[in-house]
């Protein structure tokens, strides 16, 4: 009988490398195995790793292979690996941190996940951006999984990771020094992460997925603005927790409340997850001031569940801002009380126009202080320096 060698057939590691697509299998590795992370220069830095062992007392012995050993040298028993993962995966020589059974899922995730990616139409492929902040004293985990499952069938996740946002913080959203810290770090993450996407990938979509102080999610939406492709996603909490929009339920009726009068201070009240009385706006702000109010009929915070609820709020926003400019003029500060779900929140800040609307100074509930405070201001063009 022949004896079975190491050798391995070139078919099977043109295949290898075609499955991995150049990358390490290693779970959470991922290098690139065909070019020198240090000098970028061409270099072949992979290796053939045997999830079974050639060898029958190696690490995880022969297996199912023990009465077909050619089959160890075989697609379904190797995985592309670099030199270091490779001497990891040996060094435990029983298999019991690393064990066929564990390699092998790592192979399968890794493979079908290349498979995914790369068969994704250029137009069904979307960046996905995360944004968590502390909510008073919770923290506002976003979880990857259920954010790519509510994007699928229309869109795909165009890298194998998320653009994360999100800053840890032992601060909380009562005080300035929250609030400080928080927009700093947004403009910053998001000139780092997100504007080299929209400047230079050639994907120029995003899906967002965000759970944060409404004063953040206003800020956040207005450094995209509505130049930039995006799909906002909303929290849905009935009939079951997860991102992906519903069917279209009846309509919602946006209704706008003008002021009485025109002449004071303009502030826009945003009461849509709840009825909220114009006592808390006059008691932050005096009572020279003329609310215009957008609301709905029956104001609630889970009534906001499909994309085409969020659509026509997107137009009333739109022709409400018209109509309070028009009224106060363009260089007079706008201060906005949002109480409404996030996902509107966000698209407030995307309809914003940086170079023609009013500078907008944005409040927050405090539950710890039990008022309205004022956090963050936007004003002007955000993008100016970029």
């Amino acid at each position: 009988m022949k004896e079975v060698t190491r050798h391995i057939n070139k078919q099977v590691v043109h295949e290898l490398w075609a499955r991995a697509a150049g990358r390490c299998q290693f779970k959470g590795h991922n290098e690139l195995l065909y070019k020198s992370s240090i000098t970028q220069e061409s270099s072949n830095q992979a290796e053939k790793a045997h999830i079974y062992a050639f060898s029958k007392n190696g690490p995880r012995g022969w297996g199912p292979f023990i009465t077909n050993r050619k089959g160890l040298n075989e697609i379904r028993n190797l995985m592309l690996v670099c030199n270091g993962c490779h001497t990891v995966i040996d060094q435990d020589k029983k298999g019991v941190r690393y064990s066929a059974e564990l390699l092998l899922s790592w192979k399968r995730d890794h493979e079908k996940r290349i498979e995914i990616v790369s068969g994704i139409d250029p137009h069904n492929k979307s960046h996905v951006v995360l944004y968590g902040a502390n909510i008073g004293a919770e923290t506002s985990p976003v979880d990857y999984d259920q954010c790519v499952n509510a994007m699928f069938p229309n869109k795909y996740p165009a890298e194998e990771r998320a653009s994360l946002l999100s800053m840890h913080s032992v601060l909380r959203d009562h005080t300035q020094e929250y609030w400080q810290a928080e927009q700093a770090h947004l403009r910053s993450i998001y000139r780092q992460k997100v504007v080299p996407l929209i400047q230079s990938d050639s994907c120029k979509h995003f899906s967002v997925f965000a759970l944060a102080p409404q004063p953040l999610l206003i800020l956040l939406g207005s450094l995209f603005t509505e130049k930039t492709q995006v799909d906002v996603y909303q929290l849905q909490r009935e009939p079951e927790p997860g991102w992906k929009w519903q069917d279209p339920p009846d309509d919602v009726d946006f209704k706008v409340q003008p002021p009485s009068n025109f002449q004071h201070a303009p502030v826009l009240l945003l009461s849509l997850s709840d009825h909220v009385s114009h006592n808390r706006i006059t008691s932050v702000l005096g009572d020279k001031v003329s609310i215009w109010e957008l609301t709905v009929t029956s104001p609630h915070n889970d009534f906001l569940k499909s994309k085409a609820q969020l659509s026509a709020f997107r137009k009333a926003i739109r022709r409400l801002m018209v109509d309070i400019k028009q009224k106060h003029g363009s260089t007079t500060p706008l201060s906005i009380f949002p109480v409404m779900p996030v996902s509107c929140c966000i698209e407030l800040g995307r309809v914003r126009m940086p170079q023609g609307d009013m500078p907008w100074v944005i409040y927050n509930q405090s539950k710890v202080k039990d008022c309205f405070i004022e956090t963050i201001k936007i004003e002007g063009n955000e993008h100016a320096e970029w």
